[in-house]
């Protein structure tokens, strides 16, 4: 098969697009022709070897973790899907090796989930790890409830778009934390924004939230999250998925998971036009060394996704 793959760490420039084996398909995998693959910093830091103290990589390591494809082999304990369903997954395993930008990817049953009807390969690709991410967060670390008013940060992203329309469907009154250029996609997902701005950050809060916000959902970490700490409520949580100082400001460091439930209520909300899911650029997957550079200079409303293209 096709796919892209480094042998050694580093940036865009170790990736390598070529012939690679096969995967096998274990008893509890599913194989999964890969119609696209978005992109996630967490591919290029863990390519860097940012996360070589926590995971393996067995060189040569295909990168990506988010997927959308049609099944074309369930292993031989997998009762869960069959042959020509379309599915959606994150596909995190405890190493690097096997991963989704490439033609075929063996995933494990337990990271996969039918895709939402109502939206294409791309878009199905660009939810998994943000939409679980905010999900999760929302739901276990934050334990948001209606009535909350609920910041988050970088909330025209990719993980904050989504927390941001979750939280707003729990009920909650949400306030987004953006730079200046995303202050109308934020208003436009139902969230008041505040813009990143060291001096007046605190004051923009306490003026929309004068007691304090219930909880506070960090991603860019940084000094903005002792300021995040700085307007909680007396009884208010706070959790990042960006820095583990937020351990000693008493919240939480969260790590998303793959689960194949939350998973597939992500896809019923899409169905039902309570989530939407932005793309903002795609590129081939031969491109994909362009498409990882998209992702790092940041900026986009949106996620980014490499695509397969197979003849009809």
């Amino acid at each position: 098969m096709k796919a892209i793959s480094y042998s050694r760490y580093g940036g865009p420039e170790v990736l390598e697009y070529g012939e690679r084996p096969d995967p096998k398909v274990g008893p509890d995998d599913v194989l999964v022709k890969v119609r696209a693959a978005a992109v996630n910093p967490v591919d290029w830091k863990a390519q860097a070897g940012h996360l070589d103290g926590m995971i393996d990589a067995v060189f040569p390591v295909i990168p990506g973790w988010d997927v959308s494809g049609v099944v074309v082999q369930p292993g031989v304990s997998v009762t869960e899907f069959t042959v020509g369903d379309e599915v959606m997954g994150y596909v995190r395993e405890d190493f690097l090796s096997r991963g989704t930008f490439a033609e075929y990817v063996a995933a494990p049953v337990r990271t996969l989930a039918r895709k939402p009807r109502t939206v294409g390969f791309e878009e199905s690709a660009a939810l998994p790890l943000a939409g679980l991410t905010a999900y999760q967060v929302l739901h276990q670390a934050l334990a948001v409830r209606e009535g909350d008013t609920v910041l988050v940060h970088a909330a025209a992203g990719g993980v904050g778009a989504m927390a941001v329309q979750l939280a707003r469907h729990l009920g909650c009154r949400v306030i987004g934390a953006v730079r200046e250029e995303g202050r109308e996609r934020v208003e436009e997902l139902g969230a008041e924004p505040v813009v990143y701005d060291e001096h007046t950050f605190v004051e923009q809060i306490r003026a929309l939230a004068p007691e304090g916000v219930d909880a506070a959902f960090d991603t860019i970490g940084g000094p903005f999250l002792k300021q995040t700490a700085d307007v909680l409520a007396p009884e208010g949580r706070l959790a990042s998925i960006a820095d583990g100082e937020v351990i000693a400001l008493g919240g939480r460091y969260f790590w998303v998971r793959p689960n194949a439930e939350d998973l597939a209520a992500l896809a019923r909300l899409v169905d039902e036009g309570v989530l939407s899911v932005r793309v903002a650029r795609t590129f081939p997957l031969e491109q994909a060394a362009d498409a990882q550079r998209a992702n790092r200079e940041g900026g986009l409303q949106g996620k980014v996704v490499v695509t397969v293209t197979w003849p009809d």
